[in-house]
């Protein structure tokens, strides 16, 4: 990570505040004028839609004594919104042009800094120690999951999170069981997620195939595992989930490889119907399997 905040007095031109970077017709003279382009390969679908824009600063509750991480900053528009509200604004982006382009959008704002880099590779307690902070963002969709995960886990995650995701997405974040998956579990286990608004595709320039979503998600203070623990509740989960269309003792044995029998005693032992899928159990549930095989010390 390279922080380039310290750079900003070296630019000779900023991009004038008064450009409405939701303007499609003004972002794509300030592309051109840059000879850029949306980039595929980074998941550049840029919002143009102000109304959106402004949801997702009100779905945050941004105010001034707020401090906000933004990762996949891009063309600034979010960023802008935040800094106009917020104390202070961390804004990460990955690609070269598009950072140099971030930097003459927001060089107006003295109170936004801008970081080079992978947002995977970003440890929130190098940049705020153990200071409290809000994540909002608009996250490309190929590292949706990783990212919640990063976050979530790090030494220092953030007290609240407001994402838009592929629609798809924000309904796989917020089921409840019957159609619990592994990013459910994932995300659960630390926050409470809910959907806030559904956004259509003609929301972005160039326009996905598929409508968004922002998603809102209620950090807890406390979690139910200890860093170190983390690893074996995990093991247990993805197994569960390995072999989704079987019965939950199948996909355990072949996941954990340990005998069927064994697996049942565990299940039994947690309350669980052996013959249930995992798209069926609640986070509670898995918590308690996992304090059974713990304390037979199997994992």
């Amino acid at each position: 990570m390279t922080d380039i905040s310290h750079r900003a007095g070296q630019v000779s031109t900023f991009v004038d505040p008064s450009i409405d970077l939701t303007d499609i017709h003004e972002l794509r003279n300030l592309l051109y004028a840059h000879n850029m382009r949306p980039n595929k390969a980074f998941g550049q679908n840029f919002l143009i839609d102000r109304d959106v824009l402004q949801q997702i600063v009100h779905a945050a509750e941004v105010s001034s004594s707020d401090t906000v991480l933004e990762v996949g900053a891009g063309t600034g528009v979010l960023t802008r919104e935040l800094a106009q509200q917020a104390g202070r604004v961390v804004a990460v982006e990955l690609e070269r042009d598009m950072l140099a382009l971030l930097t003459k959008t927001t060089g107006a704002y003295h109170n936004v800094e801008r970081i080079a880099g992978n947002l995977l590779f970003l440890d929130p307690t190098e940049v705020f120690g153990q200071a409290a902070y809000k994540l909002v963002a608009n996250l490309p969709y190929y590292i949706t999951a990783p990212t919640f995960r990063h976050f979530l886990e790090s030494g220092n995650p953030p007290h609240l999170m407001v994402v838009m995701v592929q629609f798809e997405v924000a309904q796989r974040l917020t089921a409840q069981p019957g159609d619990m998956s592994l990013l459910a579990v994932s995300v659960q286990l630390y926050g409470r997620p809910q959907i806030v608004a559904r956004v259509p595709a003609k929301a972005f320039y160039p326009a996905p195939k598929v409508d968004s979503a922002i998603v809102r998600i209620d950090i807890q203070e406390q979690t139910a595992l200890q860093p170190e623990e983390r690893a074996g509740f995990f093991k247990i989960v993805q197994a569960g989930f390995s072999e989704r269309r079987k019965q939950l003792h199948n996909s355990l044995t072949h996941g954990l490889h340990y005998k069927n029998e064994e697996i049942r005693s565990w299940l039994a032992a947690a309350g669980i119907d052996a013959s249930r899928r995992a798209e069926t159990v609640s986070i509670e549930e898995w918590l308690q399997l996992w304090r059974v095989i713990v304390k037979q010390r199997r994992i």
